[in-house]
């Protein structure tokens, strides 16, 4: 990992500290760790994880970008789905792990334009840190401010749109290796004064199960993320009636479980570095995994969702009215158009982010389909 840029001494020390934090948890757990159980940790662990504590994660100074930080083409496209929304479920819009606030600005901004402003924009999100810039972001549209609300955890009934975009993949995953033996969980154990992997028998009943169901030839390293089951199940106990659209690049079944993708999906993002040593200074990098969003749309319809549609990102964009975005804009002035068809192109080319990212609609109670599903339909992959 020389290649990658080098931390300053204060950053080190902060790893360190999520480093000793990891070593006890280790201890606790009898020396050796879950993978899910160490993302979670790497991620979100009070104050030192990647999320929970104070690094820029977001834009050109941060690790990655988001669609929301390229362009607010967008928001302004996600937030005519909302409006469409609108006429079949209540005017509230509840959405995960908002980042740096950039999105909700971009949907709200357009929705005070159409004069669709919600009754109220819910925001949940696990750290703190991220909360303080998200309203920060708000700073110079105060007049929209009073329209959200952070909330910590699901509120018990709700009716509206809810919203997450690259949340599934940042939720922790279990990794497990296919073997001539068997199945087998890869954990994490503490050696030779380092982490390490180390396999040991499945333990857990809905990993077994799950991998029981697997057609691949040994050997084979994948993911699969029981807390993303989690999450839908959540989300069909709470939504009483409207929509929800989750945003994430993956793929369905059989293209996840590929036997050519026989080293699993896992990645790591550092200053715009991608790599795969999920070890490599905790609490300074993000650590992500694709999603299987097979498992999300059978999670859904197995405890009450319906399932609205399952598309591309540049389908979905197209469909929900990019075409319509973009004539409003002023192409007569290139420094401001070129970098909107920049990035415009980055959001739907297949060579970009237009194919690898997904857009996957679930509803209760609603009779309609959103028009971002108009096109490219991929529910077969499912």
């Amino acid at each position: 990992m020389s290649s990658l840029p080098k931390p300053s001494a204060e950053a080190l020390a902060h790893s360190q500290n999520l480093l000793s934090y990891i070593r006890n948890h280790i201890d606790q757990y009898d020396g050796w760790l879950s993978f899910a159980d160490y993302m979670a940790d790497a991620l979100y662990a009070p104050g030192l994880g990647y999320y929970t504590a104070g690094s820029a994660k977001f834009g050109g100074a941060g690790d990655f970008i988001t669609a929301p930080e390229m362009t607010p083409i967008f928001g302004r496209v996600l937030a005519r789905q909302v409006i469409e929304a609108f006429q079949h479920t209540a005017r509230h819009v509840l959405e995960f792990g908002a980042g740096s606030g950039k999105l909700a600005l971009d949907i709200l901004r357009e929705l005070a334009a159409l004069g669709q402003l919600p009754d109220r924009y819910y925001i949940l999100d696990v750290s703190a840190d991220l909360k303080e810039r998200q309203w920060q972001t708000f700073q110079h549209d105060l007049h929209l401010l009073k329209h959200v609300e952070w909330i910590d955890q699901i509120p018990e009934s709700f009716n509206g749109v809810v919203l997450g975009n690259e949340v599934l993949d940042a939720m922790p995953a279990r990794l497990v290796h296919h073997t001539e033996g068997g199945w087998l969980e890869r954990g994490v154990i503490w050696q030779q004064d380092q982490l390490a992997f180390e396999d040991r028998p499945l333990s857990h009943p809905s990993l077994i199960a799950h991998c029981e169901t697997l057609d691949v030839s040994a050997p084979y390293l994948t993911e699969i993320s029981l807390t993303n089951r989690g999450f839908i199940k959540s989300l069909a106990d709470h939504l009483r009636q409207g929509i929800i659209l989750l945003i994430d690049y993956g793929f369905g079944a059989s293209e996840y479980y590929h036997p050519q993708r026989d080293q699993g999906t896992l990645m790591c993002h550092y200053r715009h570095h991608a790599h795969g040593d999920p070890f490599f200074l905790p609490g300074l990098q993000d650590i992500t995994v694709h999603v299987d969003f097979s498992a999300i749309a059978h999670t859904a319809v197995d405890h009450g969702l319906d399932f609205l549609g399952y598309t591309t990102q540049a389908m979905f964009l197209l469909g929900g009215g990019l075409q319509s975005v973009l004539a409003e804009c002023d192409q007569t002035v290139p420094k401001t158009w070129l970098p909107i068809t920049n990035a415009v192109q980055k959001l739907t080319s297949p060579a970009e982010m237009g194919e690898l990212f997904k857009v996957i609609g679930l509803g209760k109670g609603v009779s309609y389909t959103p028009s971002g599903f108009s096109y490219g339909d991929r529910s077969r992959s499912l």
